[in-house]
């Protein structure tokens, strides 16, 4: 889906496909027909952008076959759907029945991780629609804090030139720039705003930025505006937009709240957990540690790193931190010139969602991620943006 805003540009609005288990090439284009055509189809879009994620064997056959990116570029027009953005942050298994840290590997000290995006970045430029201005990749921020070291460090920061370096040759050979957003969240080296400012700006700007994710600057207690104003006025583009929403637990130890946040603490994904306070808020890496007894300790409101679909609120006492990711979007398209041109709703938690809340199947599967864009598209239109269609 494209929206037109004020200022002339183009806005690309996306859903990421990483909440579909696929690691083949067949299986991604499986897939397309399977869920992608259905959501279209229920928005009533001529178009459909689709956030693909290609996890590494997947990007390893198309890199080897030129020709079957050529195949896929036909799949997804023939089909209606379009993809200017990739999803790199899950490497490979994201579906296992345990993913919870293994999702920081390899990391931006790990040689694999330069190889895997800069082959991302000639696929997309590939694929993208002959129309579009550029490609955006979000990757993961740097690794995991407790796995750092300054050996760690050096390596990341080579592999961060190396990666510039490279999507240069990429906009050279293509036409097209492909733009690596870093994706701020909670327990990663870059988990916070401040982080990512000190990390990249002054660094290739015109192709290294940030790809803000709302449930994260949610769960981190971050200010949109703010966050914006310290990207803008360090000269660090927001490559992509994830709109997603967290779980806000206004009282903690409210009767009920406990047994309301259990039915969320599932074990494939990882759940951070953060407690508002005075200065940074109080952290916990799971939330099922944040529940146990040398836990949070409940004397303020808990934000969760659980994915939740944008158009719904959990039941009482759970809240979502929805709000936050309506200032962001006000912060970035309300304005005379629009803050980014990718937007990327990215709920991969469907099938983990509660029992009674998880979709039974690929067509309530297939409604729900419809629900999320039409919710998306009103946001947009309430802020003067208007749908392009062909």
């Amino acid at each position: 889906m494209r929206f037109s805003h004020a200022d002339g540009s183009t806005v690309h609005l996306s859903y990421c496909t990483n909440v579909h288990p696929a690691e083949s090439l067949d299986g991604i284009v499986a897939q397309l027909d399977r869920w992608a055509v259905p959501v279209r189809e229920r928005l009533s879009a001529d178009r459909l952008g689709v956030g693909l994620w290609l996890p590494r064997r997947a990007a390893s056959e198309l890199s080897a076959d030129p020709a079957a990116t050529g195949r896929l570029r036909r799949a997804l027009a023939t089909r209606g759907l379009e993809a200017v953005s990739l999803n790199a942050f899950p490497y490979e298994a994201f579906h296992a029945p345990r993913v919870k840290r293994d999702v920081y590997r390899p990391d931006w000290a790990d040689p694999e991780r330069l190889r895997y995006t800069l082959d991302l970045a000639r696929i997309l430029a590939r694929l993208l629609p002959d129309d579009a201005a550029r490609g955006s990749i979000s990757t993961l921020p740097l690794g995991w804090r407790p796995w750092w070291s300054s050996r760690k460090q050096s390596a990341a920061d080579a592999a961060l030139d190396r990666l510039a370096e490279g999507l240069e040759a990429v906009a050279a050979e293509e036409g097209r720039p492909v733009r690596v957003g870093f994706e701020p969240e909670p327990g990663c080296i870059v988990e916070r705003t401040e982080h990512a400012v000190e990390l990249l700006a002054g660094r290739s700007p015109g192709l290294l930025g940030v790809c803000l994710d709302t449930c994260h600057l949610a769960v981190a207690f971050e200010d949109p505006a703010a966050a914006l104003k310290a990207l803008a006025a360090a000269g660090v583009p927001v490559v992509k937009l994830q709109a997603s929403c967290a779980l806000h637990v206004p009282s903690p130890r409210a009767p009920g709240t406990a047994a309301a946040l259990a039915d969320f603490d599932e074990p494939r994904f990882l759940h951070q957990t953060r407690e508002a306070a005075t200065g940074l808020p109080l952290s916990r890496d799971d939330l099922d540690e944040a529940l146990g007894p040398d836990g949070l300790p409940g004397d303020a409101p808990w934000r969760v790193h659980f994915h939740i679909p944008l158009h719904a609120t959990p039941p009482p006492p759970i809240g979502s931190t929805r709000q936050v990711l309506r200032d962001t979007l006000a912060g970035l398209f309300g304005a005379a010139a629009a803050g980014t041109d990718h937007v990327e709703v990215e709920t991969y938690t469907w099938n983990v969602l509660p029992p009674g809340r998880r979709p039974s199947g690929p067509s309530p599967l297939a409604a729900g991620i419809a629900a999320e864009l039409d919710w998306m598209s009103g946001e947009f239109l309430d802020l003067g943006l208007k749908e392009a269609r062909r």
